[in-house]
């Protein structure tokens, strides 16, 4: 299914957040999603369905001092 993940067209075979974040090898523990413009929960990722246009945007978290 095409997505628009940061910004760029992707051929993805993801059902939810969770599965799309396993298919780029993210830790859900270390980014945020936004879905069509709304912040996704973190609990949520496994429940939360993407489906063929959605845009995401995956931030990742850093840490530092």
């Amino acid at each position: 299914m095409k997505l628009i993940v940061n910004g760029q067209e992707q051929d993805i075979k993801a059902a939810s957040v969770l599965e799309l974040l396993d298919h780029f090898v993210l830790k859900p523990k270390q980014v945020v999603v936004e879905l069509n413009k709304v912040i996704i929960k973190r609990e949520a990722f496994a429940h939360q369905s993407v489906k063929e246009n959605d845009q995401i945007e995956i931030v990742t978290v850093v840490g530092g001092g």
